[in-house]
């Protein structure tokens, strides 16, 4: 297990981590997420033992890293977004010698034949690291990562090169791992994240802005609303944007003659379909489509840390649209 009690780093005048706590349990994988200078690769660094922490804790298997860094660092396997490879090794002498820095007491060649079994590697075990594809690079960083069996596995971009095929593969591996082993798994690829993580931890300007199970923060995220209405647009959106609870209405494009698509963002919990549904009905506004969205992680995401939503910038509206002309105000 992973606790983080009250961890601060400071670069001079700058925060770069700010108070933040959090727990990763053993047998859970965690994503830690957050936009570029949010404190990330920060905290990364301090659970890995890479910089020190200003104040606060970050313990491993109950293990002080800044107390006890030899003692935590042997639970570690840590893969970095660049993996530390030396190129004019072949792959075996490369994890012959992990083995060796790693002082693993685990049969060696049983051991590692397992782990290319699993990373599959195997068949790249006599190549020189340097004629490997970024791929296959990518894969020989992550089987560093897994000699001596540590308990904690920290993954940063893991699946960084490497091909549809290859990152089903490597998502279903860390899937596996995270059986047993504690994983915190860092990337930019949100729908990876919520695929394979069982809980999520967003940081963003040094502080913690989101903690909770992948499903309950895509459930507790605000909800929209889709609709294909048939009608004067331009009414039609100001009407939607009376309903209570409310917060924006978004025109899209015309699906047919006079039928247009609505995306309606309500607050968070709650649920507006009914009161819409009575509005339209009142005035005699033909519903035609209508069906709830959960918002994205993505979305989810960038409304936590940016305060839009990338994408929801609305789209012009008809210069004349049908309520406003003369034959739609008959």
């Amino acid at each position: 297990m992973i606790k983080v009690e009250n961890l601060t780093k400071n670069y001079g005048a700058n925060k770069a981590v700010d108070d933040i706590s959090f727990v990763a349990e053993s047998g859970k994988i965690l994503g830690f997420l957050g936009p570029n200078g949010a404190g990330k690769t920060t905290t990364m660094n301090i659970l890995t033992g890479y910089v020190s922490s200003t104040k606060g804790r970050a313990l491993l298997g109950g293990v002080d890293i800044l107390e006890n860094p030899i003692q935590a660092k042997k639970q570690i396997g840590y893969l970095p977004e660049h993996p530390p490879l030396y190129l004019d090794m072949t792959v075996d002498e490369y994890l012959n010698f992990v083995c060796s820095l790693k002082k693993s007491t685990l049969p060696k060649r049983s051991h590692l034949n397992e782990i290319c079994e699993l990373t599959k590697i195997t068949d790249m075990r006599r190549r020189l690291i340097r004629n490997l594809s970024k791929g296959y690079r990518q894969r020989v960083g992550l089987a560093q990562s897994l000699v001596g069996n540590p308990p904690v596995l920290i993954l940063d971009e893991p699946t960084v090169g490497l091909d549809p095929q290859q990152i089903i593969e490597i998502r279903s591996l860390i899937k596996k791992l995270g059986k047993n082993h504690t994983v915190i798994l860092s990337s930019h690829i949100l729908p990876e994240v919520q695929a394979v993580c069982d809980k999520i931890v967003i940081i963003n300007r040094g502080k913690i802005v989101a903690d909770a199970s992948a499903e309950s923060l895509t459930l507790s995220g605000d909800r929209k609303l889709i609709m294909r209405i048939e009608g004067g647009c331009g009414e039609i959106k100001k009407l939607l944007s009376s309903v209570g609870h409310v917060e924006r209405v978004t025109v899209g494009g015309e699906i047919e003659p006079k039928v247009y698509e609505y995306e309606i963002e309500a607050e968070s919990g709650a649920d507006v379909r009914r009161d819409v549904f009575r509005k339209l009905a009142g005035r005699n506004f033909p519903v035609l489509m209508m069906k709830s969205s959960e918002l994205t992680l993505e979305e989810i995401f960038l409304k936590i840390t940016t305060g839009d939503i990338y994408g929801y910038a609305e789209t012009p509206e008809p210069e004349n649209p049908p309520s406003q002309t003369k034959e739609g105000s008959r």
